[in-house]
């Protein structure tokens, strides 16, 4: 059952949908049960050319930080929620696609092949591909990290910086707010201080200027006193 023409943007192109299923179905028919659930959903994602899919590996922090699962433990992806099941879809896609990618000219024709003559997945990678099952998953998921470990990196780390951006700018704001109300304040205090200093100064002198004593006058000359004389000294002959 398919999505109709209403169905929201995260039904997908029905078409696309629609080859999926159908790849599904060709598989089954073709190989019976022997195909894994990773491979399963990685073949139809592969032939319905859901490339799309590799969006979810390009933004993926656990690729840098966490080593990829294997093979085997890539079917319980599909049961551990939307989030998780997308992971899945996008690594059992990658990991089928790197297989075909063993063989440009024949690409899966001949593991099919040898699969569904020997009843083993093991034993067709080795006769197709000339390597172990445990060799090409080693091989698969250092491919993988290389090719999108440094782009999840960067597209998580370009995040963190919006991220952080966000959350420091209004602390910087409210510090930048904290910091002129502190300088204001520490202007006003400096008037203020400043005014109580000369009011204080004015205070002194208007104080030193009233309780100055005076200086009687008693009919003397001082500068005749300092040259010799006084004013009341008659003339020597």
């Amino acid at each position: 059952m398919l999505h109709g023409r209403d169905a929201g943007g995260r039904a997908g192109d029905p078409l696309v949908t629609l080859r999926h299923e159908l790849a599904h179905l060709a598989l089954h028919e073709t190989m019976g049960d022997l195909p894994p659930r990773w491979f399963d959903e990685g073949y139809a994602s592969y032939a319905a050319g859901e490339w799309g899919r590799d969006e979810i590996l390009e933004t993926s922090y656990a690729l840098v930080l966490r080593r990829l699962p294997s093979l085997d433990s890539l079917d319980t992806y599909f049961d551990g929620g939307e989030d998780r099941a997308g992971k899945g879809y996008a690594l059992a896609q990658r990991a089928v696609s790197e297989l075909a990618a063993l063989d440009e000219r024949r690409g899966l024709a001949l593991f099919f092949q040898y699969w569904k003559e020997t009843g083993s997945m093991d034993k067709a990678v080795r006769t197709a591909y000339g390597l172990t099952l445990a060799d090409f998953d080693l091989r698969w998921r250092e491919r993988t990290r290389r090719r999108y470990g440094a782009l999840a990196f960067t597209a998580d780390f370009a995040l963190l910086g919006v991220l952080g951006g966000l959350t420091l700018v209004p602390l910087w704001l409210v510090r930048r707010r904290r910091d002129r109300q502190r300088l204001a304040a520490m202007r006003a205090a400096d008037e203020v201080s400043e005014r109580l200093a000369r009011e204080s100064m004015l205070a002194e002198l208007l104080a030193e200027t009233t309780d100055a004593p005076e200086v009687p006058n008693d009919g003397r000359d001082p500068e005749r006193e300092r040259a010799g004389g006084t004013s009341n000294d008659a003339p020597t002959a």
